[in-house]
């Protein structure tokens, strides 16, 4: 590929990627892809009105296949950008592009433009089965919400007492139905005489719904179904109360997961004592960066430095190419005044990050005016410098340094 092609698809992948990081297009992609995701559903929202959809018929077509035409250059416009993202150009032009099809969020992207364009080439295809998944396309709208990848992520982490939850639902529902089987199953042989039609009204009663089309009509039977109510009313906080601490815990995962040695050991905190360190912890932001996400830009001012609790980013300098793992630091003389990055900044595979943003820093720093003078003796000492110097590389622990063939 020749260096003009190689520039224009480095350009798209930021424009892609890079949301608000991709500058003025990159902000433009970004807000224009979430206005036309909220506008199609919204479209199908109102479809279902026939009045609407009789008045309208023409517009919501046009706008249907302009939405389609949008979606597919999206689709494969990342497709074609997708060796810029590290983990996928390690794996080969054809493999990691494979790879990188078969991810949940591009399965989405595919799923959602994937039947209108079978039912241009199929007339025949189900008209209501392509409409339901039209609302696929509202999923697209995941990739650019940070608050549903935390929630993702927490669902992950919780998933095996989430599975034990659901595991204890089945088995209360099977002993419940079977309850109710025997004691009501001779006087009310149509909801309760088999056990699966038991199953019915102990779904309806374990879930608090109670839609009353299956009442026990003796007096041990209505006893059986106030201790299903009871329970169900715990079955049903449970999964509730693992999600919400899951997701609290991702959120507020600095708390835990940074050690005081971490921030301590960063060469400018070294004359801190163990008070300010504490106070610059609670400044930490911690979130979750996908394997392909840009953290900084070239060229863009650095507003923060960045600690990597687990997973790997590359730093794309122009002569080489350095991995950063679990433990490592990087962009702190981004705290000691109005720098320029010099590297763009990529998530190899999905890490947990912690953001100390400079303006956060400032503000510590005016908080104790002791610290004034020490900073500006470090500033003193770091002008002239780049933002990433050898020294810094060296000081660094467990950086992995790829240089260009």
């Amino acid at each position: 590929m020749s260096a003009a092609s190689e520039s224009l698809r480095r350009r798209a992948y930021l424009a892609l990627e890079g949301g608000r990081l991709g500058g003025t297009i990159g902000a433009a992609v970004e807000y224009g892809l979430i206005a036309l995701i909220v506008s199609n559903a919204v479209a199908y929202t109102l479809q279902s009105v026939p009045e609407f959809e009789l008045r309208y018929a023409e517009p919501l077509a046009v706008f249907e296949n302009v939405s389609i035409l949008a979606f597919v250059i999206e689709y494969f416009l990342r497709i074609w950008t997708a060796p810029e993202e590290p983990a996928v150009a390690e794996g080969g032009p054809m493999l990691g592009r494979l790879r990188f099809m078969l991810r949940p969020m591009m399965l989405i992207d595919f799923f959602a433009v994937g039947p209108a364009i079978i039912a241009f080439f199929v007339p025949f295809f189900d008209l209501r089965v392509l409409r339901l998944i039209r609302l696929l396309r509202l999923l697209k709208i995941a990739r650019y919400s940070p608050a549903l990848a935390a929630l993702t992520h927490a669902l992950v982490e919780e998933r095996r007492a989430l599975y034990g939850s659901l595991l204890l639902f089945l088995c209360a529902l099977l002993l419940f139905a079977g309850a109710m089987h025997a004691v009501e199953g001779h006087l009310q042989p149509k909801a309760f005489g088999t056990i699966p039609d038991a199953m019915w009204w102990a779904v309806s009663t374990l879930t608090t719904v109670g839609y009353g089309d299956a009442v026990p009509v003796t007096p041990l039977g209505r006893l059986l179904a106030g201790v299903a109510m009871i329970v169900g009313l715990g079955l049903a906080a449970l999964p509730v109360g693992i999600v919400a601490t899951g997701f609290a815990n991702s959120i507020h995962r600095r708390d835990f997961v940074v050690t005081f040695g971490m921030v301590a050991r960063v060469p400018i905190f070294q004359s801190f004592n163990a008070r300010i360190v504490s106070e610059i912890m609670d400044l930490l932001r911690a979130y979750t960066a996908s394997s392909g996400d840009i953290l900084s830009l070239p060229g863009e001012r650095a507003a923060a430095m960045y600690f990597i609790v687990a997973g790997e980013v590359e730093v794309q300098l122009p002569e080489r190419r350095l991995r950063f793992t679990a433990g490592d630091f990087f962009g702190e003389l981004a705290l000691l005044g109005h720098r320029m990055r010099d590297a763009a900044v990529v998530a190899v595979r999905t890490s947990r990050v912690l953001e100390l943003a400079a303006a956060d820093f400032e503000s510590l720093v005016h908080k104790h005016p002791g610290l004034k003078d020490e900073v500006e003796h470090l500033i003193r000492d770091a002008a002239g410098e780049d933002w990433l110097t050898p020294e810094e590389i060296k000081e660094a622990r467990g950086v992995r340094e790829d240089v260009k063939a």
